[in-house]
C-alpha cells in the first residue's frame, strides 16, 4: 500500500500507465502521449476525487482540466503552475 497521498499519488497513479517513464514533464500532452485514456480515464477519475476529496462532476470540467499536469494540479489541487 502506497504511503504517498494528495497530487504527488496522482503522479505516481499516472507513472503506472507508463511504466516507461521515470518523470512526467508537467506540460506534457497526457492524452497524446497515451499517459491517460478513455479506457483508463474512469479509474484516473476515481483516484483524482479519492486524493482531492471532491466528487467531480463532469458537467464541471473540461477535457483541457486534464490534458497536462499543470491543468490538474491548477484545477483540481488549486495550485499554480
Amino acid at each position: 500500500m502506497s504511503t504517498v497521498t494528495g497530487f504527488d499519488a496522482v503522479i505516481q497513479y499516472l507513472l503506472t500507465k507508463r511504466p516507461d517513464l521515470t518523470s512526467i514533464d508537467p506540460d506534457l500532452d497526457l492524452v497524446e502521449n497515451r499517459i491517460l485514456d478513455s479506457l483508463g480515464f474512469v479509474n484516473f477519475l476515481y483516484v483524482l476525487e479519492e486524493q482531492t476529496g471532491e466528487e467531480i462532476l463532469m458537467e464541471n470540467v473540461t477535457p483541457s482540466d486534464f490534458r497536462t499536469i499543470n491543468s490538474i494540479r491548477k484545477r483540481f489541487f488549486h495550485e499554480s503552475e
